[in-house]
């Protein structure tokens, strides 16, 4: 009797290398034409960010290097120590993020901010929550219970604003918007203090 083989839809999809990819003519000369002086600095990170990690070297390096390039349009760097921007790989697919010194950066940059920044909050450091003036803390209080995350700006012309998120809402903000968010691997897993900083910040910016 004749037999159907059907093709298992589970077989990962190989690769390219990102080093083949972007040694290819067609990838120096778009990278020569969209990076110019800044081409060699910028295959030179990208080949080290994926270097070490086993998940990026998975993905397709096409869309690699165009979160890359989103990164280097922004002037923000993929240096993981720097936690101005990050690409997440998730079911394969590599996904451009930025980190919450990134946002830092950009506000900076506005000319618009006198100052601006995220911190962690412990058990004691909130004085008072002013429905009008928002949050009041004491960071003078020592303690070791983390019980949510703040941030705060403030403008040139004087307007300022807080926003305050307990680690509660915070996990559940991430459960809810975040697709990598019960990935061991993923941030909120590995950095979560970096992740709930961003995320305060990037509510109370918007």
């Amino acid at each position: 009797f004749p037999v159907t083989i059907h093709p298992n839809t589970n077989i990962e999809k190989k690769y390219p290398t990102i080093g083949n990819f972007l040694n290819s003519p067609n990838t120096q000369k778009f990278l020569e034409d969209n990076l110019r002086e800044h081409r060699t600095e910028f295959v030179s990170n990208l080949l080290a960010l994926v270097d070490g990690d086993d998940n990026l070297k998975k993905c397709d390096p096409q869309k690699l290097m165009m979160c890359a390039m989103n990164a280097t349009a922004l002037n923000l760097s993929l240096n993981k120590n720097l936690g101005q921007a990050y690409i997440i790989p998730y079911n394969g697919v590599p996904s451009f993020q930025m980190g919450y010194k990134g946002f830092i950066q950009l506000a900076q940059r506005s000319g618009q901010f006198k100052s601006i920044y995220a911190a962690p909050i412990y058990k004691g450091q909130i004085v008072s929550e002013n429905p009008l003036e928002g949050y009041e803390f004491d960071f003078n209080v020592k303690s070791d219970i983390l019980i949510g995350y703040a941030a705060k700006f403030k403008l040139l012309n004087g307007y300022e604003a807080t926003m305050y998120m307990s680690i509660e809402q915070l996990k559940k903000h991430g459960s809810k918007y975040s697709k990598t968010f019960n990935n061991k691997g993923g941030l909120w897993n590995t950095d979560f203090d970096s992740m709930a900083s961003k995320t305060v910040l990037k509510l109370l910016l918007s």
